[in-house]
């Protein structure tokens, strides 16, 4: 405990200045969840409070970043479609969701992942990070416009006739569970239906309204009607706050840019009394648990959203941990990132109990506290506890804000957070892969699938599809390597080793060595497999030199064993010079050794192997089958 408050004076003033740049953050991101301004906060206090306590990484601080703000909206989205737009009704199963995603980060960080989350390829990161940008960018456009379409009666109107099917669906299906739906009489069912208010059509269309036009696609959709539908003063509004972030930070880097463009617009636009449209009403008082995840708690509910969570917790972890080397680099410390993930799952956990939206370490927040001084985990609870400080005390007046500035505040979020540097690369980087005539690179065509189906389609499934096709053209590139690095040839054709200049010219025609240069796997069986039907009929004996084979998989062994016993089969002599401890332990559990390769024909040394063959010219072996 002493400890944590050595650099008391360091960690309060990292931990006060993160805290204020997390502010306008943490509004913005809860009001692009679909939550509201409130779930942004609760998430930046009780994450940032016990992601600092629990967390591997002393001077990371935690909270709702944008690509987990990306994630939760899509989870957020489809949850409320299926409450009929109710955010009340959805709120206790999208918690839930949350919730599993935190526990799925604590389970990560307890069985070790965190160790290996660095494998992820750089394209899929790229490409994801760059369409977390445009998907922020592109969404933020109609509130930056002022249009919002569930407002705008000419487009909700033809959603009218499917709202009037939709709420008679709710209705039959009430009465099939009730057990009085018959076809003989449909007299409940009428009298129910003339029960229907117009006020009730209209927000059912309102809500598939607000559907249709939500994503990347919807809102490009409603784009020209937002255009011929501008309201000025939330416009004007969102490009002051774009031009003060970006034109502050030339100036200075004392002040944060964002916090400054919130003040100054919401107070010059609600001290001139401009007609502007507010954020949601952020609730007074201490947040309190949401019990609704345990009363109100259906399996079914987050079923479909399970493998989603599982994606909210390894990108939260992903993101945490670059953070968090980032912090390294500047402290020259060393995170441990099993104990990370599992103080970040405590964060998001305990967040998603309160009705926060989750989130990971952020950049450029742990930044601002490292620089400002802060130095242990003490500077993550100060910014958490400011957050709630700033909460309960200013609540109201933080009500006030205007939408269109958090727009603007996200449209430079998705601005910063794109990444330039892959973008950069693509004309540079090398032309690996022939597609017809063209040639093109296996990491630009890795980036772009994941960039574009991201932003227009699904991204937890984009990341996933990044990741198969980034893992299939690694292991085709192995594949290629091992098996041009393991070429078949006849003893002496080509530059023997050091220890097989002196084989004996008698030998030469009869004798062919194989060296395997590397792992045996199922990227390379194919052309190892070829090594039967490459051998000519003078051939009597097949020497493998396995001295840098390190490993061999189940597809491996069994195509060393189809080979075996296809040598075998033509009366080939094989024999092994230095086997490794994992490919004989392979090879002994299915019996190749000593079925296949008995002990005598196992040497150490290659100059065992040959002394071998000159004394025993002729292989004694028994054709099988």
């Amino acid at each position: 405990m002493k400890a944590l408050f050595t650099h008391f004076r360091g960690d309060l003033l990292g931990g006060i200045t993160a805290g204020i740049v997390a502010l306008p953050l943490a509004l913005a991101f809860g009001v692009s969840s679909g939550l509201g301004p409130s779930a942004g906060l609760y998430g930046a206090i009780f994450i940032s409070i016990f992601a600092a306590l629990f967390g591997g990484t002393p001077t990371q601080i935690s909270g709702p970043t944008a690509p987990m703000t990306a994630v939760s909206m899509i989870v957020i989205a489809g949850i409320i479609a299926g409450y009929d737009g109710s955010v009340e009704k959805a709120l206790p199963a999208i918690l839930t969701v949350f919730l599993l995603g935190g526990l799925m980060q604590i389970g990560l960080g307890l069985i070790g992942i965190g160790s290996y989350i660095r494998y992820i390829p750089y394209p899929v990161v790229s490409g994801f990070m760059t369409a977390i940008g445009l998907i922020i960018i592109i969404t933020q456009l109609l509130p930056a416009l002022g249009y919002y379409p569930k407002e705008d009666e000419s487009y909700v109107k033809p959603f009218t006739p499917e709202a009037e099917e939709l709420i008679l669906e709710n209705i039959l299906r009430e009465e099939a569970g009730e057990g009085i739906l018959v076809l003989e009489d449909f007299k409940e069912t009428i009298s129910r239906a003339g029960e229907i208010t117009d006020e009730e059509i209209l927000k059912e269309a309102q809500v598939l309204a607000a559907k249709e036009a939500s994503g990347v696609i919807g809102a490009i959709s409603v784009l020209p009607r937002a255009l011929r539908n501008i309201d000025f003063i939330e416009l004007i509004l969102a490009l002051i706050t774009v031009g003060i972030i970006f034109g502050l930070k030339k100036i200075t880097d004392k002040v944060p840019s964002t916090l400054a463009a919130l003040i100054l617009v919401s107070g010059i636009a609600y001290g001139i009394g401009l007609d502007y449209r507010p954020i949601e009403t952020i609730p007074e008082g201490f947040p309190v648990p949401n019990l609704g995840i345990v009363t109100q708690f259906r399996l079914t509910s987050i079923t479909p959203y399970v493998f989603t969570a599982l994606t909210l917790a390894l990108l939260g972890s992903i993101d945490s941990l670059l953070t968090s080397v980032v912090a390294d680099n500047m402290t020259k410390t060393r995170h441990n990132p099993n104990k990370e993930l599992v103080g970040q799952g405590i964060g998001n956990s305990v967040a998603a109990i309160f009705g926060g939206i989750p989130g990971a370490g952020a950049t450029i927040r742990t930044v601002v506290n490292i620089n400002a001084g802060g130095k242990t985990r003490l500077s993550g609870v100060i910014s958490g506890i400011l957050l709630l400080i700033i909460l309960l005390a200013l609540g109201p007046v933080a009500s006030q804000i205007p939408a269109a500035v958090l727009a603007g505040i996200l449209i430079t979020v998705g601005i910063k957070v794109m990444d330039y540097k892959g973008l950069k690369a693509i004309p540079s980087l090398p032309k690996d892969m022939v597609i017809g005539p063209v040639k093109l690179s296996s990491e630009v065509i890795i980036m772009l699938v994941v960039l574009v189906l991201s932003t227009i389609w699904n991204l937890v499934y984009a990341v996933g599809i990044g990741l198969v096709i980034a893992s299939l053209m690694f292991m085709k590139k192995i594949g290629d390597l091992t098996a041009k690095r393991s070429e078949i040839r006849s003893a002496g054709s080509e530059k023997a080793w050091a220890d097989e200049k002196g084989f004996p010219d008698s030998l030469k025609e009869k004798v062919f060595i194989k060296h395997i240069k590397g792992p045996l796997f199922f990227g390379t069986t194919s052309d190892f497999q070829m090594l039967a039907d490459q051998i000519p009929e003078s051939a009597t004996t097949v020497i493998i030199r396995l001295g840098r084979m390190q490993y061999m998989d189940q597809s491996g062994l069994y195509a060393m064993e189809d080979v075996l016993q296809d040598l075998r089969s033509k009366n080939i002599r094989v024999l092994f010079v230095r086997i490794l401890d994992q490919p004989r332990y392979m090879m002994e559990r299915i019996d190749i050794i000593p079925d296949l390769i008995p002990p005598e024909h196992i040497f150490d040394t290659f100059g065992q192997s040959v002394k071998f063959v000159l004394k025993n010219p002729v292989p004694s072996l028994q054709p099988s089958g």
